[in-house]
């Protein structure tokens, strides 16, 4: 299967949903009261739409595989995240672009997503390396990624120019197959204990 195909993927505890225009209202009330440091990328309310208007046209580009993330036991959109940096030839993908509303933050969200991902792209799209990237300076997200199983590859030195212009070093951390099944088992552990 490609890994730009658009799917919805689905558990217990989120449906992963293509992203559309309609999602933009619940985006907009899941970005309000999000913290909006300098090394995060998360839409302002006012922005959402600007923003999915960005992710189709990457879409659209073949760069990325947007989904509206929609929390199963309130049945709201409440965060979106993607497959991006999508190389189909070499079957390599990045896993980023990820926000959640404050609602659903420290729930059982964000792990369930990130195994209805991580499955998608080794057991249906055949993937042999899947990347997830954070700036050094987000150290929430930095640990976030660790806990999931990923080793870190390394730190891109210099690797970008933010908005304000700082330059923007970024951490490499990503999840090969043979290492799939005992990163499921922790996702799947950790969804069990609530």
């Amino acid at each position: 299967m490609l890994l730009t195909l658009p799917i919805t993927l689905e558990n217990a505890y989120v449906r992963l949903e293509p992203l559309s225009a309609d999602h933009e209202a619940d985006l907009r009330a899941a970005a309000i009261g999000l913290e909006h440091t300098w090394y995060t990328s998360v839409p302002r309310p006012e922005a959402v739409a600007a923003d999915i208007t960005q992710r189709l046209t990457w879409r659209d580009e073949g760069h990325m595989n947007p989904w509206a993330v929609r929390r199963l036991d309130t049945g709201r959109v409440v965060g979106t995240t993607t497959f991006c940096n999508i190389d189909q030839a070499n079957r390599h993908v990045e896993i980023g672009h990820t926000w959640i509303g404050v609602e659903a933050q420290r729930t059982a969200v964000n792990t369930a997503a990130k195994l209805l991902l991580l499955g998608h792209a080794f057991d249906a799209c055949d993937a042999i390396a899947v990347e997830l990237r954070t700036h050094w300076h987000n150290r929430q997200s930095r640990a976030a990624i660790a806990r999931l199983g990923a080793k870190q590859d390394g730190v891109l030195r210099n690797h970008r120019l933010g908005p304000d212009g700082t330059l923007r070093d970024t951490v490499v951390f990503s999840i090969l197959p043979h290492e799939w099944p005992a990163v499921r088992l922790g996702l799947q552990e950790r969804l069990a204990r609530g």
